[in-house]
Order: C-alpha cells, then sequence, then structure tokens
C-alpha cells in the first residue's frame, strides 16, 4: 500500500511556512472578538496616559494635550464597548465590523491629535509662547533661513554670538528638507502656518497612499479572501502610526517626527507591492527630511539587491538626501557639518537636552566610563545587524519592516542620548509587518518578481 503526502498544516498556504509562534500569539490576540478587545484596550490605556499626562507632566505643551486627548481616548473606548455589546447580540452586526472600526480610528486620531493641535497652534498664534516644543520653532526659523539666507543653518560663530539660553534653539539638526515645513510661517504668521499643521497634512496624505498601494495590491493579487483580513491588519497598522499616545502627542506638540515615519511606511508599501523604484523615492524623502530615515534605506537596499533593483532603488533612496544637502553645501559648509554632524554627536556648543531614562542613558550617566560603554553596546547591535543583512539579506518587505523595526529598537534603548518620543518608529514598523505581509503572501508573488517590478517601478 502506498504513504500518502501528510496534508498540509491549515495555517500556511502551499508553498509557505508555517507562521512562526509569535506571530501566531499576535494573530489570536489581534484577531479576537473582531479586534474589538484589543480596539478597547489601546483606548483604555491611552485613555489612562493622557489623564497621567495632563496631571503629572512638566511640559506645558504634553499636559494640555492631556487635557484635550483623555476626553476623546475616553469617548472611543465608550463606543469601541458599544460594538463589544453589538457583536455579542449580533455577530455579524456592521456596526461591530471594520469599517465601523476605521470611522472610530479616524475620529479618535481627529479628536486625540489633530483637535488639540489646532488648539495649541491657535493658541500660540495669539501669544501664548508654551503651546509648541522647541522642534517646532527649529524648523520655522530654520524656513526663514532658507528664504533669507539660502540655507536652513547657523554657522558656529553666529550661534555663539546668541545668548546662553537660546543657543540650542540655534541649532537645526534636521536634513535640509525639513525646513520646507517651516516656509508658510516665514511668509504669514497664523494659527495654520504652524509648522505642525503641515506635519500633519503630510502624514496623512502619505499614510493613505500608503493604505491604498496595499489595498490595491491585494484585491489584484491575493485570494479573494484575503481582503478582509488585510483591512484589519491595516486598520491596527494605521492606529500605531495615528492614535497610539506616542504619535498622537508628538504630532500635536511637535510633530516633525511623523511624516518622516509615514514616507518610510510607504517605501515599505511600495516594496510590498513590487516597485523598487518608487519605495526608493519615498524613503529619500523621508531621508532628506531627517537621519531617521537612513537606517530604513539601508535595509531596503539589501531588499532591493535581492529583487535584482538595488541601483533603481538607491537613485531616489540616497540621491534625494544628498541634492537635497546640495545647495546647504555650496552655501555654507561649515554651517551644515556644525547643524548635521557635530550636535548630534555631542561636539556642538550645547549637548541635546534628550535624556530619556533607556538602558543607553542610565549606563553613560551612571557608571565610570559610561558613555564609552553604551557606544559599545551601540556599535555592536549595529554590526550584529550588518551581520544579518549580509548572511540573510531580507526578501520581503514584512522582513524588512521587522528588522527595521528590532533594529531601531535596540538603538534607541542603546544610545546614550535619545527619547521616548522615538518608540514611535520601530512599534508603527512592526505592526505594519503583518499588512505588508498579507499584502504579498508567498513572498514571490507576480507583485514582488523583478521582471514585473522593473516594470511597475
Amino acid at each position: 500500500m502506498t504513504s500518502r503526502p501528510a496534508p498540509r498544516s491549515s495555517s500556511a498556504p502551499s508553498g509557505q511556512r508555517p507562521p512562526s509562534r509569535a506571530r501566531r500569539i499576535w494573530q489570536t490576540i489581534d484577531g479576537a472578538a473582531g479586534g474589538l478587545p484589543l480596539d478597547l484596550g489601546l483606548y483604555a490605556a491611552s485613555a489612562a496616559f493622557a489623564g497621567i499626562t495632563a496631571a503629572t507632566s512638566t511640559l506645558p505643551p504634553h499636559r494640555a494635550w492631556g487635557a484635550v486627548a483623555g476626553i476623546g481616548y475616553l469617548v472611543a473606548a465608550l463606543l469601541v464597548a458599544g460594538q463589544l455589546l453589538a457583536r455579542r447580540r449580533r455577530p455579524d452586526s456592521p456596526l461591530a465590523g471594520t469599517t465601523a472600526r476605521s470611522a472610530i480610528t479616524a475620529l479618535t486620531w481627529t479628536t486625540t491629535a489633530l483637535l488639540p493641535l489646532a488648539w495649541q497652534s491657535a493658541q500660540r498664534s495669539a501669544g501664548r509662547t508654551d503651546r509648541a516644543q522647541e522642534e517646532v520653532v527649529v524648523v520655522e526659523h530654520s524656513g526663514a533661513r532658507l528664504i533669507h539666507d539660502g540655507t536652513p543653518y547657523l554657522g558656529h560663530d553666529a550661534i555663539a554670538a546668541l545668548p546662553p539660553g537660546e543657543q540650542l534653539l540655534g541649532y537645526t539638526p534636521y536634513q535640509p528638507g525639513m525646513a520646507l515645513f517651516g516656509l508658510p510661517r516665514a511668509a504669514l504668521d497664523t494659527w495654520w502656518t504652524d509648522a505642525r499643521v503641515w506635519f500633519a497634512l503630510a502624514t496623512a496624505l502619505t499614510l493613505a497612499l500608503a493604505v491604498r498601494t496595499l489595498r490595491d495590491n491585494t484585491g489584484r493579487h491575493a485570494a479573494a479572501g484575503n481582503r478582509t483580513r488585510t483591512d484589519a491588519a491595516l486598520l491596527r497598522a494605521v492606529q500605531t502610526a495615528t492614535v497610539l499616545p506616542v504619535c498622537a502627542l508628538t504630532l500635536a506638540t511637535g510633530g516633525d517626527d511623523l511624516p518622516v515615519l509615514a514616507l518610510c511606511l510607504l517605501a515599505l508599501a511600495h516594496a510590498a507591492t513590487g516597485r523598487p523604484g518608487r519605495a526608493g523615492l519615498a524613503v529619500g524623502l523621508a531621508g532628506a527630511l531627517k537621519l531617521f530615515a537612513w537606517p530604513i534605506a539601508l535595509v531596503l537596499l539589501f531588499w532591493a539587491v535581492t529583487r535584482r533593483a538595488g541601483g533603481r532603488y538607491a537613485a531616489g533612496a540616497f540621491g534625494l538626501p544628498a541634492a537635497a544637502l546640495l545647495p546647504a553645501l555650496l552655501v555654507d559648509r561649515d554651517a551644515l557639518v556644525e547643524n548635521v554632524l557635530r550636535f548630534p554627536l555631542g561636539q556642538g556648543l550645547v549637548t541635546s537636552p534628550a535624556a530619556s531614562p533607556f538602558p543607553g542613558h542610565l549606563i553613560a550617566t551612571s557608571l565610570p566610563a559610561g558613555r564609552a560603554v553604551a557606544t559599545v553596546l551601540l556599535v555592536a547591535a549595529g554590526l550584529a545587524i550588518a551581520v544579518r543583512l549580509l548572511r540573510r539579506p531580507p526578501r520581503t518587505a514584512a522582513t524588512s519592516a521587522l528588522i527595521c523595526g528590532y533594529g531601531l529598537l535596540a538603538a534607541i534603548a542603546l544610545m546614550p542620548a535619545t527619547r521616548f518620543g522615538y518608540l514611535l518608529y520601530p512599534l508603527a514598523l512592526l505592526v505594519w509587518a503583518p499588512a505588508l505581509r498579507l499584502a504579498a503572501p508567498d513572498g514571490s508573488s507576480s507583485a514582488d518578481s523583478p521582471a514585473r517590478a522593473a516594470d511597475r517601478a
């Protein structure tokens, strides 16, 4: 009697390895009761965080955010509780479906990020000087300098001539492209020219494009039943980039990291759909704004090489940041070096006030030669990631997102000077991975093939 082959596990499509244990655990938690219990936990915990922030934060913009956002999160939690009741009475109720959950997410982002942002911008325009974090002022000043001087940066001597209390604001530790968000304020002083308003607009448009890219690809290439799962995964991904407190608070009070994050997520969406050229353009735009995008650009370069599209990807990913740097380099090279290199490396006239109590900061401040120890640990983590990329380069956008997420998480934890808000990058990247995976379920669909990628880039 001939033996029959063992049946495939139903947990993975044909030709695909079964999901890892961590992925199965996440799928179980995220998929329970249509995702509503996790929604309720997210909004309830966020309401508590906002309330604590409003009562205890030493930063006036943060306290003002917490007072408004706490109500928004509480309303969202009550709405989700109502959805759970509706689902209990009728499991297929549209009130408990993905569309209704998406509507609550949009409402929550409006009440916890956009409303506090507009309120603080209006108060600031009316004369309140404690309604924006320093980075908003820095970006707006850099926009004014770009118009008047042709470079967003002040030189070493110009910064040294400022009063000691203003020297920190004289530094612009961003890439030249960030100054574009300060141009509206340089032209007109009103609430809607606040840099945060334009950060929010760029973030919303870019995230919408990323979601559309993934949904369209799922509709063309995935199995018919996969659309619902993709929509649910995308909703959870969007929540981490919008209503999660670390994102909503950052956008309402500072905001410069959100367009960078959104562009990186758009780059990964293009990678998931087999468009290396567009992925390079998106992450290149992010790199022209802030250095935080550069590690993601490097990881995606290894992905592009596996698709035989390294040159096409690199043209945008590294050509755009280089093009953004060139005018500032030609106008005042020393000012560029002072702001973009010396200050971030701790060699400026003043040092960064970033001091969140992560391991790297605690080691640097508590141990003898602690800064050197933290630096060695940070370099070791970077080398480990480099070895992993060289030995097993990522072949899918989902794997690239996971490498970026865990790598940035390690870097943030080990950097001697860092901020709590930087956690928005690894959190969003890690939660976007399932949506990226579902957009090309087998990792080798026609959307990801090198030939098709060349045609659609």
